[in-house]
């Protein structure tokens, strides 16, 4: 078996000349996070190794605001599998659960979980995961380079992926503790005065904000909102009680940040960023953190999550 080549593409919109790069090029794989909106455009396409992470509402406005019509966009994925394909999921969701029963799953099934062992897949058992394919791949979480529940999940999809590859298990050890976090994503990039700035603009969901707030172990300077898409904030009121210091509401859809947390914690309204990451700056003390979060899309004051993530970068490094 030849060695493989590779190659990663985070396919915002797959296009025609995405699509004729994928046959030109000579890679043995392709890895693409695809979206829903991808998916609804897919009809021949087979994913030979599907991964599901979760399933929770978005993008609600673009579906009638029916989460099962979102639902069964993403389980797209697997429409042309065959019994030599893959799918790789969640076995802790209980939607994807639900999904599976409905449907007759052609590929083999791999699931994940952070409380039950799996007979194919991997599951998390105290302060160790453990990968169950083709022999046994243990590996401490404390050695994992990105900390957090969800990192925990994602490391164990790949982990999964990778020993369908038949990559070596040192190898996967190795890039499990020393993996680059992506920009925009978690990115703790600044101390000041002793309080961390954290960008996570690329959170444009509240499953997405969940994860972020889990992950915060000191007092949170929340800043979150933009253009809703039909968001619950419901899941995150614990999570807000326990983590969250006070919240900046940001840009266009403010009024449901307020009924929803407005009971809990103070809430800021920010007209912009740079007034939000004023009030961050003012209003932290030292050993606090200030959590660019947004849980909602950019679009009414930015471009794309990239770039609101870049301006407040920017705005932080100018305090």
């Amino acid at each position: 078996m030849k060695k493989a080549k590779l190659k990663v593409g985070l396919a915002g919109n797959i296009g025609q000349s995405m699509a004729a790069q994928l046959v030109e090029t000579d890679y043995d794989y392709w890895v693409l996070e695809l979206s829903s909106f991808q998916l609804d455009r897919m009809y021949d396409t087979v994913i030979h190794i599907a991964a599901i992470i979760n399933i929770t509402p978005d993008h609600l406005d673009r579906y009638d605001y029916e989460f099962s019509n979102y639902v069964n966009s993403k389980f797209r994925i697997i429409q042309n599998q065959t019994a030599k394909d893959h799918l790789v999921f969640f076995a802790d969701d209980e939607v994807i659960q639900e999904q599976l029963e409905k449907n007759n799953i052609q590929s083999q099934a791999h699931g994940f979980s952070l409380k039950d062992p799996q007979v194919s897949g991997g599951w998390l058992e105290k302060e160790s995961i453990t990968i169950n394919i083709k022999g046994s791949l243990k590996m401490s979480i404390q050695k994992l380079a990105l900390q957090g529940k969800h990192n925990i999940n994602n490391s164990m999809a790949a982990s999964i992926i990778s020993q369908v590859l038949d990559i070596r298990k040192d190898v996967v050890r190795e890039s499990m503790s020393d993996f680059q976090n992506v920009e925009h994503r978690l990115e703790n990039f600044m101390t000041i005065s002793h309080v961390d700035y954290i960008n996570d603009s690329k959170a444009t969901n509240v499953n997405s904000g969940w994860y972020a707030l889990e992950s915060m172990s000191q007092p949170t300077a929340w800043i979150v909102g933009g253009v809703d898409k039909g968001n619950d904030y419901s899941q995150l009121v614990e999570l807000v009680k326990e983590k969250v210091k006070f919240i900046i509401a940001l840009g266009k859809d403010v009024e449901k940040i307020h009924a929803a947390f407005g009971d809990l914690v103070e809430i800021y309204d920010a007209a912009d960023m740079g007034e939000a990451v004023g009030i961050a700056y003012r209003f932290t003390d030292k050993g606090d953190a200030v959590l660019l979060s947004p849980c909602c899309a950019s679009f009414d004051l930015f471009e794309n999550y990239e770039e609101r993530g870049n301006v407040f970068k920017n705005l932080v490094r100018s305090l």
